[in-house]
């Protein structure tokens, strides 16, 4: 089955304080919805999101955490992504190392009390270094970070 592309801006609603579940395209439409629907039962997860950028999913997951928190960061990013932290994270107050995420040891290592979140890019960018992303969900559940789930 082929679901249609919807190149809408705005939905139609039946009347008056009656929505579609549809209002803008920005906020979500029915395209997207069979996307975020399709990626979720993919990967096993309750829900996807998707966004019209890296940067625009990445900032997203920034909003997760408050100022203090601590992020353990590929070593190896994307300039914008880099940037972003510089830029953006660090003036909303929060902190991150670049670490190897390749090496878990160093990982490990690297774990503060305040640590929030492990954020890593694979293949980074540009040396093209695989992360074992497995691995380093294993280690965050090992030292019981938030955000994962056994």
């Amino acid at each position: 089955m082929s679901t249609p592309i919807y190149q809408s801006a705005t939905f139609r609603h039946p009347a008056l304080g009656q929505s579609t579940g549809f209002d803008y395209s920005r906020t979500g439409n029915p395209t997207r919805q069979v996307l975020e629907e399709g990626l979720a039962g993919l990967e096993g997860g309750c829900r996807a999101l998707a966004f019209a950028s890296g940067m625009a999913a990445i900032t997203a997951v920034l909003c997760l955490f408050r100022p203090g928190d601590h992020l353990l960061v590929s070593e190896d990013l994307y300039g914008g992504t880099y940037r972003l932290l510089n830029q953006v994270a660090v003036p909303w107050g929060l902190e991150f190392s670049l670490v190897d995420t390749t090496d878990l040891a160093a990982l490990a290592a690297s774990i503060k009390n305040n640590t929030k979140g492990i954020f890593l890019e694979t293949p980074t960018n540009p040396l093209m270094k695989i992360t074992d992303i497995a691995a380093v969900v294993a280690l965050a559940r090992q030292r019981g970070r938030p955000g994962t789930r056994k």
